[in-house]
């Protein structure tokens, strides 16, 4: 069985943040196995799985890859929508669109330390849309 659900995550600020509360919340009761896929329906923000307690993993992430993909950068030809567009785009193609979980015993089967990260690539990406596919 499949069935789909879409998720408006609120607005968040430039950076990465964790929203696995955010998600199963949303999603509800689970079946007792299958799979969950999350596709975020954007090209400047991304999902990606990690580090769930320590803050500081996140911090470092965004000022690692603000470095590793600048503003401002001569090559960029993509410049009407912004300073953030165009390196969120690449951000967002380096990152991913969509994350696929296992469910077990009627939860996400995350390791100990996996968190569901949004990773939002523009200064004010405004709300976001998840797709929520569980397969059982």
């Amino acid at each position: 069985m499949v069935q789909q659900k879409e998720i408006l995550l609120p607005s968040f600020p430039r950076g990465f943040h964790l929203v696995t509360d955010l998600v199963i919340r949303e999603l509800g009761l689970l079946p007792e196995s299958g799979l969950l896929n999350l596709f975020i329906q954007h090209t400047s923000a991304a999902l990606s799985l990690n580090e769930n307690a320590d803050p500081d993993v996140r911090r470092d992430l965004g000022s690692f890859i603000d470095t590793m993909i600048p503003e401002n950068h001569p090559l960029y030809t993509h410049t009407l929508e912004g300073d953030d567009d165009m390196p969120a785009h690449i951000k967002s193609s380096i990152f991913g669109a969509s994350l696929t979980l296992p469910i077990s015993n009627g939860r996400l089967n995350l390791g100990t330390w996996q968190g569901i990260y949004l990773c939002e690539f523009r200064n004010r990406g405004g709300r976001r849309r998840l797709v929520a596919t569980l397969m059982y």
